[in-house]
């Protein structure tokens, strides 16, 4: 009786095991159909996308992929984002492209985001796979919506937010305190653009050394007001004012209106893949200095001009942003200032791609400098404008992937790094 029940049991386990075994043979068979996906997209949860959407392979290298999935966003008048999807067809797929785009709340949850985004790459997706034998495997499903009631903002568009922010650290010899908040009014159409914002921040630093003992504080306020009108699909016309008081920059009270125009040599509409616009300002300026400056002024009214030129482009290879600014004032032509900022992110070939950050500028405008010398503790803090004639920073690096191409495989055991959340407490 034993012999049989046990025979019986190993039979049973025998044939389970093969049919399991034979359904992962045909699973990996239709998957050799699936096609290739690169998903671009750098703040996206991917682990999320592998794990919900199994019907496809995904790569590692968008030279690999069918089908590059393009995913960039921007900030909509009620805070939230609109996703532009852009699927670009390749090898495979050569020729078949689409564009599907979702908006979310400012209110959504993060979880929220990944669903919808989610969703969107799955309809996009569909048609990629209706060409494969997986399409017998696929079931689309459609749920009336709800009646659809008109729907009055009674705020009319207007959206307004409040803040206070707080970052502070410790330990025997050194404390640091930072303080900030504000509050922000926003209406954006398609013809008229206002944003207006009030803040104010408060900094402080202490250290106890033996006999040395610093106390440093920097304040600041500014309320800053821009109004967009949108002319065509190219010109923009409008302005900008702002109140700012500042320790740092030696500014009592300055009040200033700058009427601005900006032509954007692509359509508005392609804001999301490509932008090329020149922004032209004439300010005028009212400021009272805390302390006299090195012009030997405690007050001045000033007028001045600036130029730029500002290059945004998401395309498969990579992207690149780029502003190069330059401005000069009125009342004498050398005080001028000319500043060059660059964001690349470039894939060179397969599994090789280029970072680069840098900013430069060359200064000689710095009209709010402090007559007399700088305290220590307010250079080695940084708590008050200093004299210079250029300022620079940058980074750079390359980085070079390579083996499988497949990335199918999700597993979170450990975390993504494998290293802890705290390293600081080692």
């Amino acid at each position: 009786m034993t012999t049989g029940v046990s025979l019986f049991l190993f039979l049973f386990l025998f044939s389970t095991q093969l049919l399991s075994q034979e359904i992962e043979d045909t699973t990996d068979a239709l998957r050799q159909f699936a096609p290739k996906v690169f998903i671009d997209c750098f703040f996206c949860d991917e682990n999320y996308i592998r794990t919900e959407i199994t019907f496809v392979n995904y790569v590692r290298d968008p030279n690999q992929a069918d089908v590059h999935v393009l995913v960039t966003t921007q900030r909509t008048g009620g805070g939230g984002e609109e996703y532009t999807l852009t699927f670009i067809g390749q090898n495979k797929a050569a020729g078949l492209n689409d564009t599907l785009s979702f908006t979310t709340k400012q209110s959504d949850t993060e979880d929220l985001k990944r669903q919808k985004l989610t969703k969107s790459l799955k309809i996009g997706l569909t048609r990629y796979v209706a060409r494969t034998p997986l399409s017998e495997y696929l079931n689309i499903n459609y749920q009336v919506p709800a009646k659809v009631e008109e729907v009055i903002d009674k705020w009319n568009y207007w959206v307004f937010q409040s803040r206070i922010n707080s970052n502070f650290n410790g330990e025997k010899v050194s404390r640091s305190v930072f303080l900030s908040g504000g509050l922000s009014a926003k209406r954006v159409t398609h013809d008229w653009k206002f944003d207006f914002s009030l803040n104010k921040s408060y900094s402080e630093n202490k250290f106890d050394w033996g006999d040395t003992k610093i106390l440093s504080i920097s304040r600041s306020y500014n309320f800053d007001a821009m109004v967009v009108r949108s002319i065509s699909e190219h010109w923009s016309v409008g302005g900008f004012t702002g109140v700012s008081i500042s320790t740092f920059w030696n500014v009592k009270l300055s009040i200033s209106g700058s009427p601005a125009v900006e032509y954007n040599f692509f359509p508005y509409t392609e804001s999301t893949r490509r932008q090329f616009r020149l922004l032209y300002k004439v300010t005028y300026e009212n400021v009272r200095y805390e302390e006299e400056t090195i012009f030997d002024k405690t007050a001045e009214q000033l007028l001045k001009q600036s130029l730029s030129f500002t290059l945004d482009l998401r395309q498969p290879w990579g992207s690149v942003s780029t502003t190069l600014v330059g401005s000069h004032y009125f009342h004498d032509f050398n005080k001028k200032r000319l500043t060059i900022f660059t964001n690349l992110n470039l894939r060179i070939w397969e599994g090789l791609s280029l970072n680069l950050f840098a900013s430069y500028s060359r200064i000689n405008d710095q009209l709010s400098l402090r007559k007399g010398e700088a305290k220590t503790e307010e250079v080695l803090l940084r708590r008050t404008q200093l004299a210079t004639n250029y300022r620079y920073w940058g980074y750079i690096g390359l980085s070079y992937t390579f083996g499988a191409i497949y990335n199918n495989i999700v597993n979170p055991r450990f975390g993504d790094s494998g290293g802890g959340f705290f390293p600081f407490f080692k």
